[in-house]
């Protein structure tokens, strides 16, 4: 499958799943005043929902009391979508530090779950977060430590299989250990990270020592180029045009079979989209 419509979308879907579950009279998306939520208002899940709701019906501050009081009572959907605010600056001011701490809140309390749980895509996405601060480091507050961050992703990676986390370790080893890179971008190429997929081929182009090992490197860069959308495009397509220009025509002609071989088998939703724009 591919990678889980990716995980941004799953976790998104399933906020948004609870947001159209049951209801609350009480808190029902109107904007409401700023005393704290207790367990005479609302049990913790039915606080997440609330929050979900006034989330997407625009009442941002009534959201965040609500998921608040879920977060501090053992929601982990609660704690990250609150990770997500404060890391984007949505509806609150940005703090990267109060984002760090809902995500370590959510690998404290959650870390070993299991992978198939309900909560599992947000607990697996927050272990990329925190190992991503860890490897950035956070001015003021968090120092960076690649050691640790390197810890993190490859839990998420490993225990959770996250395909964000298998990216972010192929990048740790690419200058480092080209053979662990491969490995890594590889599980997440296979599920359709698109990014995973490029690093995947220039690897691999760059190791190979024939024609037929550098056309498979052109093939990972050729697939994640007809995929390649938003922020990706631009290096993706650099990227991939900087390879096929210095490539031999047969290494060009195999690279493209083997593409169009990857997307028939994988992406046939876009064979359809191309299908219908030429008619």
């Amino acid at each position: 499958m591919l990678q889980r419509f990716r995980k941004a979308g799953t976790v998104l879907g399933a906020l948004i799943i609870v947001a159209l579950a049951g209801t609350a009279n009480a808190f029902d998306g109107q904007p409401t005043t700023s005393r704290s939520i207790g367990p005479e208002d609302l049990s913790p899940s039915e606080a997440l929902r609330a929050g979900a709701r006034q989330y997407y019906s625009g009442d941002k501050t009534a959201a965040i009391s609500s998921l608040q009081y879920a977060a501090e009572n053992g929601q982990p959907m609660a704690a990250w979508k609150l990770g997500e605010m404060y890391a984007h600056g949505d509806g609150v001011p940005e703090d990267d530090y109060k984002a760090f701490k809902y995500y370590s809140q959510i690998v404290r309390e959650h870390g070993d779950d299991r992978p198939d749980a309900p909560d599992a895509p947000f607990v697996s996405s927050a272990f990329v977060a925190l190992g991503s601060y860890y490897l950035n480091g956070i001015d003021g507050a968090v120092p960076k430590n690649e050691a640790r961050a390197r810890q993190i992703f490859t839990h998420a990676a490993s225990y959770f299989g996250d395909a964000d986390a298998q990216y972010h370790l192929g990048r740790m080893y690419q200058d480092k250990n080209s053979r662990m890179a491969v490995r890594w971008y590889n599980l997440a190429a296979l599920k359709g990270h698109v990014g995973a997929q490029a690093r995947l081929g220039e690897t691999l182009y760059s190791l190979g020592t024939s024609e037929k090992k550098k056309a498979r490197g052109l093939m990972w860069m050729t697939v994640a180029r007809q995929q390649a959308t938003g922020a990706d495009s631009g290096w993706i397509h650099d990227m991939h045009e900087q390879y096929f220009a210095v490539s031999p025509e047969p290494v060009r002609q195999i690279a493209r079979s083997l593409a169009d071989g990857w997307i028939e088998q994988n992406r046939p939703d876009m064979l359809t989209a191309q299908q219908v724009q030429t008619q």
